[in-house]
């Protein structure tokens, strides 16, 4: 992948908050996940294929960007140095936020792949307030942190359309199942907030 054959100099210092910011997500994760509590309630009791098949596109989106080598810059950090790893813990630091405050939002309701559940709630406060698919804008966000942290820019000519393919395929089948479950309060919720982008998108 071309992103992967010719790396940039990045800083091990960005490496070292990419790392760092990878095991936060995981916690997050497992906190999520421990947050949907036992298992039995789903309406949809089997994972969507389709939604499945999206999840492996958009890994082979986090693929471009994330494996490879690394040509790391050692030593005191020249001012360059100093401005990646800025803005990789911030960008880092938003991210976690976002994924954060949507899964809390989300509560029982959050599931890796597309199901729902006869308590299932429609889910219009915090983050989904502003968007309807924060935690896809989160992990976009994400791809753009590990290519700058690794130095794998070039890999984003691979990553970013394969996200968004997958990402699409993930999108059309939740918002069927919500709009099959929730019919005109979806539709409302739609008409009122897009997608991914405030007001655009």
């Amino acid at each position: 992948m071309i992103g992967l054959v010719h790396p940039e100099p990045t800083s091990v210092y960005a490496v070292a908050i990419l790392s760092g910011s990878l095991l936060v997500w995981i916690v997050m994760l497992l906190i999520a996940k421990a947050r949907r509590g036992p298992a039995g309630s789903e309406v949809t009791s089997e994972r969507d294929s389709g939604s499945m098949l999206g999840v492996a596109v958009q890994g082979l989106a986090f693929f471009a960007v994330g494996f490879g080598p690394l040509k790391l810059i050692l030593g005191a950090p020249d001012g360059s140095a100093i401005a990646e790893v800025i803005a990789v813990l911030l960008l880092a630091g938003a991210v976690l936020a976002l994924f954060f405050a949507s899964s809390r939002a989300m509560g029982r309701n959050w599931a890796i792949v597309a199901r729902t559940r006869d308590d299932h709630q429609l889910v219009t406060w915090g983050p989904f307030a502003v968007i309807r698919n924060p935690i896809y804008v989160a992990l976009f966000a994400w791809i753009l942190v590990m290519a700058l942290a690794l130095g794998h820019w070039r890999g984003l000519l691979i990553a970013v359309p394969l996200y968004w393919i997958g990402t699409w395929m993930r999108v059309r089948r939740e918002e069927a199942l919500l709009r099959a479950q929730f019919g005109a309060d979806y539709d409302a919720y739609a008409a009122r907030v897009k997608r991914f982008v405030p007001g655009l998108l």
